[in-house]
């Protein structure tokens, strides 16, 4: 038509689409030898980010909405203790006021302000937080991950994919080549993550205490009778009933989570005004950071001392990054900015009024600076609040602990998905009956919050400085930020946060030591149980059987083929695992169908379900032997919707039926040009047609055999599946040295034994199960 405009394609993006049909060119010459592992991470494009695509405005304030419930509880509830923490010996000076408001006002303007909303937030992994989002980063960007099992179809994963800017620094490329050539920069990162991680985990065990404590605390406003004693013991009795309810889930009381946190902000914004403009509205002037200079001149090493106080206004920070994965980015950045920092900052500007007439009630600043009137509703609220507090902390901790497990750096404890309406709400009964019996040993052996005070400064800033390290290398290596903003960010940002670390260290023997401790016991057993992990990877790929070794095995007069299908699970990537072998040595008889399922966790959050699972066939054909590799992400629930042996049987059919269509397809074109051919015939060339003529018949052939393995495949998973869990015993080899036999003959083999065998990963039935035994000698 004459009115039709042609768009004639650029000269780049001709180049792109002949790049992607040499891919699927080479892609089908790969399926013709059975031996792809890419072809089904390519059938799914498009982002699976959460982030990636237009969220309306209606669900973004939805969801604000609910992050203040599960989000803002530890931080929401610091206004609890913040000035009796900072202010332990007392107010000397009457504008030392003054100077903590204002280092309040910046620290958390500073802090979860700018550098949590305006940058880390920027810094998800497709939607998810916390520090596993950082280091998969830095992983999917660089090759700095200890175990080799990286494949180049992982790339293809949609999840997988960073979006780069187009311009490349010199000084990026060289500290990628920095981190991926150097084995202490690959340590440093996975030990970092691994101390990020306890340091969270000791959070968990914190904030009930601190929480609690504090708000049950204010009973002694309303009973003389009420001592310190009994105040510890009911908050021992809540905290206890607090973990007995974690196994129904927190989304049976999730929906009134929000509605009290608001109902918390709002009174604690109101009565901030109330103060505020009854006491002394002079107190507006704290915005002047002079006065900041002032505090720290009149009171010198003290000042620097109260810092650990004053850091506690910014407790449960990292919760921002960390929870981003159940909303969104732009819900948690409007929730903050509207609702929870001016709050805040009006709640504590009201204290300090008050605190500016009664310097003397610093100790009790929170309910003393309450309205008579508002007592018992604020008190209410207030526990409620703390209540809510610890329970997104204990969550949180949950998910840590999962995410571990996929980074192979815990043991794979029992884990319990509460929810199948909300993801990643799981619970953990192992480390919830620890987290337990922590809680309330900290809080009867302190039984102070100031002493809890101290603890919970030092876990809070060691998790800001490590973000903040983890951070720094994805703005040179990966965003390539502009060298002087880095520079700004460590100046400003790195140097406040070191501040904060430098006093809270200074009270270690003050109960400082106590996530310390705790940071010990979790880095020892992540260390245990990552060393002997990487060691039975290697283990497992040097001792490897190649596919041609499986044909001998199976081409071997003793071996039988019985009836059903059997998978043989694993977690090597690169080949058919030792204890195969071990097994055939044992047991001549093999299934009709059987397939090596390795288990691969791969430096994302999630994989979508249609590029879980990728396969390879083992040739040849007739022994109907298949490699499957099922990938996984760190926050990926499994078994959620249907059990993992159906959904890997329904990818492994449409896998061969896939194979069955190119091969239908690559007939057709040859049918088509032996048609051209006819047309075209001349003389010495019947002999090519003849040619032509064999490879269609061979073809057909391999069609018929595809459609009958289809059959065989149903024939199996009919007659029965058997699972087969290799479950291997790991020993020091001979002539280890003194330190190895104790960290695998004890340590590791201490943890493997109390812990949930690997059936229940997958909840495969018991009947339906066998486990293989092989020693390792490490």
């Amino acid at each position: 038509m004459s009115g039709d405009v042609v768009i004639e394609p650029t000269k780049e993006e001709e180049e792109a689409v002949s790049v992607q049909l040499q891919g699927k060119k080479l892609s089908w010459q790969k399926l013709g030898r059975n031996d792809s592992l890419d072809m089904e991470s390519r059938t799914v494009s498009g982002h699976y980010g959460r982030d990636s695509k237009a969220v309306k405005w209606s669900v973004i304030l939805q969801l604000a909405f609910q992050s203040i419930g599960v989000v803002y509880g530890d931080i929401g509830t610091s206004p609890l203790y913040v000035y009796a923490s900072t202010f332990t010996n007392g107010i000397n000076h009457i504008d030392d006021i003054l100077g903590v408001l204002s280092l309040i006002f910046y620290t958390l303007t500073l802090i979860p302000l700018v550098k949590y909303v305006l940058i880390v937030l920027r810094a998800n992994d497709n939607g998810d937080g916390g520090t596993f989002a950082l280091y998969s980063l830095i992983c999917r960007y660089a090759k700095v991950g200890l175990i080799p099992s990286e494949q180049a179809e992982d790339c293809d994963v949609s999840n997988f994919q960073l979006e780069l800017p187009s311009k490349r620094l010199k000084r990026a490329s060289r500290l990628k080549y920095k981190l991926e050539n150097s084995q202490f920069a690959k340590y440093f990162l996975l030990v970092a993550t691994m101390l990020g991680t306890s340091m969270v985990i000791g959070d968990g065990v914190l904030t009930p205490c601190i929480s609690v404590l504090s708000a049950v605390g204010g009973i002694k406003e309303a009973s003389a009778g009420m001592t310190q004693d009994k105040v510890v013991w009911v908050s021992v009795a809540i905290i206890v009933l607090l973990f007995m309810v974690q196994r129904f889930g927190t989304d049976k009381v999730g929906y009134s989570f929000a509605p009290i946190i608001c109902v918390w902000f709002s009174l604690i914004g109101g009565i901030g005004i109330y103060n505020f403009i009854k006491y002394d509205p002079s107190v507006i002037k704290a915005i002047n950071p002079k006065y900041i200079v002032d505090y720290f001149t009149r009171n010198k090493k003290d000042a620097w001392i109260s810092l650990g106080g004053v850091v506690l206004a910014i407790t449960g920070t990292e919760a921002l990054f960390a929870d981003v994965g159940h909303f969104t980015v732009q819900s948690i950045q409007l929730s903050m900015c509207t609702v929870t920092y001016p709050a805040l900052i009006l709640a504590y500007m009201g204290q300090a009024s008050f605190l500016r007439k009664h310097s003397e009630l610093v100790s009790e600043t929170f309910y003393k600076s309450i309205p008579h009137s508002l007592y018992w509703p604020m008190f209410i609220v207030a526990v409620m609040a703390a209540i809510i507090a610890s329970q997104a902390m204990i969550s949180g901790t949950f998910s840590i602990v999962q995410q571990s497990i996929s980074l192979g750096c815990f043991p794979r404890v029992k884990v319990v998905h509460t929810s199948a309406k909300y993801e990643g709400q799981v619970y953990i009964p192992e480390i919830n009956y620890l987290l337990m019996i922590a809680c309330v040993c900290v809080t009867v052996g302190f039984r102070t919050t100031e002493k809890i005070g101290n603890a919970y400064g030092i876990a809070v800033v060691f998790v800001m400085t490590l973000t903040s390290t983890l951070l720094v290398l994805i703005m040179i290596m990966i965003w390539k930020s502009n060298i002087f903003l880095v520079i700004a960010y460590v100046l400003v940002i790195m140097s406040v946060e070191l501040g904060y670390l430098s006093s809270v260290l200074y009270k270690f023997d003050q109960g400082g030591y106590l996530p310390l401790a705790f940071a010990a016991v979790l880095m020892t057993i992540m260390y245990i149980w990552n060393n002997v992990y990487r060691r039975k990877y290697y283990f497992e790929l040097e001792h490897k059987i190649s596919p041609e070794r499986v044909k001998e095995i199976a081409a071997e007069t003793k071996f039988c083929r019985i009836p059903g299908l059997a998978m043989f699970y694993s977690e090597l990537v690169q080949g058919i695992p030792p204890i195969f072998k071990h097994y055939v040595e044992n047991v001549p008889a093999l299934h009709s169908v059987l397939v090596f399922v390795s288990i691969k966790s791969l430096p994302i959050g999630k994989v979508p379900a249609e590029e879980r699972f990728l396969f390879r066939r083992v040739e040849p054909r007739e022994l109907n032997v298949f490699r499957c590799v099922a990938r996984y992400g760190y926050t990926d629930a499994r078994n959620e919707e249907e059990p993992f042996e159906r959904m890997l049987i329904e990818k492994l059919e449409e896998f061969i039926k896939e194979d069955l269509w190119l091969c239908q397809t690559t007939i057709s074109n040859m049918e088509i040009a032996e048609g051209d051919q006819v047309d075209e015939l001349v003389d010495g060339e019947t002999d090519q047609l003849d040619e032509n003529s064999k490879l269609a018949q061979q073809e057909n052939q391999k069609k018929a055999e595809l459609e009958k393995q289809i059959e065989t495949l149903d024939r199996a998973w009919r007659a029965g599946v058997v699972h087969l869990i290799g479950e291997s015993e790991v020993v020091a080899g001979k002539g280890a040295n003194i330190g190895k036999r104790i960290l695998i003959d004890y340590g590791y083999n201490f943890l493997k034994r109390n812990l949930t065998q690997s059936g229940k990963v997958f909840d495969i039935p018991h009947k339906r199960m066998l486990k293989v035994g092989m020693t390792y000698e490490l």
